[in-house]
């Protein structure tokens, strides 16, 4: 039974959203000078969720619900200041989309940062319930506070058939997480409707999930929304089993405010007759109000809304400098610390390095995980990079996923959110692709985009590079590619102790971070690789990002022609062996970056000013290619203390490494390249 004063409640929540798309259609060439859509046809449904959530609780609305904001406690002034990217925008700070929220309150449900790219939430929050799942289980070491939490997902009808909803659902399904998938089902995409674009709808597409139920309601009902609503909140609270709710509702304003329905609606009458504004006020009627209390209760909010806006039209602007805050969070890790190479420790392969960082990590804190495709019990990763780590930790904390690079990526940003520390790896950098729309859209910029209220702490291992005839799908290099995606720190270490250094900064650090470990030096079994092993450092041991080493540094020479290799990666053992074939130790200088992202540009630009010479080292084709932006900086603030054009060496411009050991040989870089590249430089 609905008590009255919930009818009451929902009755303000509708009344309110739907004063706020009229205000907007009537000031419509002010408040459309950023794009917005509105809930109007959806707000009974919205508010029956919205109105049940709890602190605790965490939600993924998508752009059209802005019912569920206000049902949750948030104000009209509230999407207003983001409806006019105001300074004071409490989601975004001005820098997002009319209900694109995100929201940190105490008092209020947790709305992590997601993109605008329709379905790409249900990832992330798919990731934010396996965390309350694996939080939940009896050996975690974590216990609720409160009543158990449930993630809420809302999802219009169109984005079901997004390719990434149906490795969320799989995983929910998968794994029976404690989560609700609500899809606002309207009948149509933009101009495309229902007939042309899907298959069936999302009821029935649940039903090819086994262990996710599923409903289908009647969402311009409220009796009827909120009662079943209730009992599927109820279900999953008590149950911890995934539930989809499609709910039918009409769309009776602007797809958004630059696409106008009269653009190109047949069914605009049709859909007016399915409008929940008279249906909720008539069930008022039913239980108790009189017309002139629901005229009261209209006519205030109508006010409420009027005076919030000349509010929100009055308020401040961003200034220039805002532009520059929260796309990292400060990271407590600046300066190296711990002990290097410890006295009496053996030398250890790179790969080990990782292994026992991680080891190291997960004794320590039982918020750290570890996934991926074959990192399980059986295998440990085809590297071996996660070898008997399931079996010390448990299959609840070590896990195979199925092949979902974007389930894997994206689930880190719900995982973080809900205070764990996911370590997820790709097999290959090859398989990257998949998993690059998450960490594009969902990874990199949820700190900034949120206003630095949810930086996603997630490390991200890519095994990557040539390595014994791997072929095109096994030997990518990609950092290009990943280094042109702002919001992500970059490690690319060229040896196990800069490895654990970093795989242990980066652990500490609040901000995602991409560690790219080549292939070819896992066990320095590759010739000329030996240099990649090392004394493993001790457990204290950090590296911070940001800090490139001087692994060979020379002085100026009176009457010698000097260089500066500028490298990362295996390109570190290349120059390193060119160097000392070529017997010419005492006039190259090499730099190991060992981060990307950031880059250390003092070191750089002080070896190249003393060196006269530059040549910039990589594994990838050396077009248009993080190498080839680096050789250009380089050139532009070392222009006057050059002596030659900075140089670039890479792999051959071929669209991909071919499998055949003569061909990789032909397209990769090698020590003897390396060296002509060196005599060509130092003789111009």
């Amino acid at each position: 039974m609905i008590s009255k004063n919930i009818f009451k409640k929902a009755f303000q929540n509708l009344v309110t959203a739907k004063a706020m798309a009229e205000l907007y259609e009537e000031n419509f060439k002010v408040v459309s000078k950023y794009v917005h859509a509105t809930s109007r046809g959806h707000e009974v449904i919205q508010t029956a969720v919205g109105m049940q959530l709890k602190p605790q609780d965490y939600v993924y609305p998508y752009y059209r619900d802005d019912s569920i904001l206000l049902a949750i406690g948030m104000q009209p002034k509230d999407l207003m200041l983001q409806l006019l990217a105001k300074k004071d925008d409490p989601f975004s700070a001005g820098r997002t989309y009319y209900s694109h929220p995100s929201l940190n309150d105490e008092d209020k449900p947790k709305i992590p940062h997601q993109s605008s790219a329709t379905g790409m939430q249900a990832i992330p929050a798919t990731g934010a319930a396996l965390g309350f799942s694996y939080k939940e289980h009896k050996k975690s070491g974590f216990k609720n506070k409160s009543e158990s939490p449930v993630v809420v997902c809302s999802l219009g009808d169109a984005s079901v058939t997004e390719g990434e909803i149906a490795e969320a659902l799989q995983m929910a399904a998968l794994k029976q997480l404690p989560i609700i998938y609500l899809v606002q089902d309207n009948g149509w995409d933009i101009s495309a409707n229902a007939e042309e674009t899907r298959a069936q709808d999302a009821f029935e597409y649940a039903k090819g999930f086994h262990g996710l139920e599923a409903i289908s309601i009647d969402g311009t009902d409220f009796i009827e929304s909120y009662t079943e609503f209730e009992e599927v909140l109820k279900t999953v609270r008590k149950e911890r089993r995934p539930f989809l709710v499609h709910a039918k509702c009409p769309l009776l304003n602007h797809h958004t405010s630059g696409v106008r329905m009269e653009f190109y609606r047949d069914d605009l009458e049709e859909s007016k007759t399915r409008d929940p504004y008279p249906k909720l006020k008539q069930q008022l009627l039913d239980n108790g109000f009189t017309a002139d209390e629901l005229d009261a209760i209209e006519k205030a909010a109508n006010a409420v809304v009027s005076k919030e806006y000349q509010e929100a039209l009055q308020a401040e602007d961003p200034t220039p400098k805002d532009l520059f805050t929260h796309d990292f969070a400060p990271t407590p890790i600046t300066e190296e610390q711990g002990e290097r190479s410890p006295k009496g420790a053996e030398k250890v392969v790179m790969v080990d390095c990782a292994l026992f960082a991680i080891e190291e990590l997960m004794t320590k804190h039982k918020e750290c995980l570890l996934y991926g495709q074959d990192v399980g019990g059986r295998l440990g990763g085809v590297f071996r990079e996660a070898a008997t780590l399931a079996q010390k930790f448990g299959d609840y904390r070590v896990f195979n996923t199925p092949i979902q690079e974007a389930f894997i990526v994206g689930s880190t940003v719900g995982m973080s959110a809900v205070g764990l520390k996911p370590i997820v790896e790709v097999q290959f950098a090859d398989y990257i692709w998949p998993g690059l729309n998450q960490l594009f859209t969902e990874v990199s910029r949820s700190c900034y985009l949120s206003n630095g209220k949810w930086s996603v702490s997630m490390i991200l291992r890519v095994p990557i590079g040539a390595y014994g005839s791997g072929g095109p799908y096994h030997s990518s290099s990609v950092e290009s590619v990943v280094s042109n995606i702002r919001g992500l720190k970059i490690a690319y270490p060229s040896n196990g102790a800069d490895l654990k250094g970093l795989m242990k900064a980066a652990y500490h650090d609040p901000n995602p971070v991409v560690i790219f470990e080549h292939k070819g030096l896992y066990w320095s079994k590759v010739p000329g690789t030996k240099g990649a092993t090392s004394v493993e450092p001790a457990e204290d041991y950090v590296l911070p990002f940001g800090k490139a080493w001087v692994l060979q540094e020379i002085w100026p020479q009176d009457n010698k022609e000097t260089l500066s290799i500028i490298t990362y990666g295996m390109g570190v053992h290349w120059a390193m062996n060119a160097s000392q074939e070529l017997g010419l130790q005492d006039q190259i200088e090499i730099v190991d970056l060992r981060t990307l992202h950031p880059l250390d540009e003092e070191t750089i630009m002080k070896s190249v000013k003393k060196c006269k010479k530059c040549l910039v080292v990589t594994e990838e084709p050396s077009d248009n290619t993080f190498a080839r932006a680096l050789s250009g900086k380089i050139q532009e603030k070392c222009f006057q203390y050059l002596d030659a054009p900075v140089m670039t060496i890479g792999s051959e411009n071929m669209p991909a490494i071919p499998l055949n050991t003569i061909l990789e040989e032909t397209m990769i870089p090698s020590t003897a390249k390396v060296k002509t590249k060196i005599q060509e430089l130092l003789d111009y």
